[in-house]
């Protein structure tokens, strides 16, 4: 274990928590515009738009929990392995985030 990889991780552990919380808002933006859509046409898309939102924003603040946990108590993998792991879970939720600004553009218009 080398100080370098423990700060490589934490650095991108630091950076998935980062975008995780702009994932949290946009959904929460998101969610918004679909209970309010839900409140003026009571449609089984809308309906299913909030589940995904809502699911979505679950998922996310668990991510975030789960990896400032991680972070603060010091517990990440710091073998090669783990820096695999956290750059995928990154680049995973990089990918969320881009998805979710495409959406959110296309609601907000």
């Amino acid at each position: 274990m080398t100080i370098e990889l423990v700060f490589l991780n934490r650095l991108i552990i630091s950076a998935a928590i980062l975008i995780g919380i702009a994932n949290v808002g946009l959904l929460s933006a998101l969610f918004y515009f679909y209970w309010t859509s839900y409140n003026q046409l009571k449609s089984k898309f809308t309906t299913g738009l909030l589940y995904f939102a809502l699911i979505l924003l679950i998922q996310n603040i668990l991510a975030i929990v789960g990896l400032a946990i991680f972070l603060v108590l010091g517990i990440e993998m710091h073998e090669l392995g783990g820096t695999v792991v956290y750059a995928f879970l990154l680049s995973v939720t990089t990918a969320q985030l881009i998805a979710l600004t495409i959406l959110f553009i296309i609601t907000w218009d």
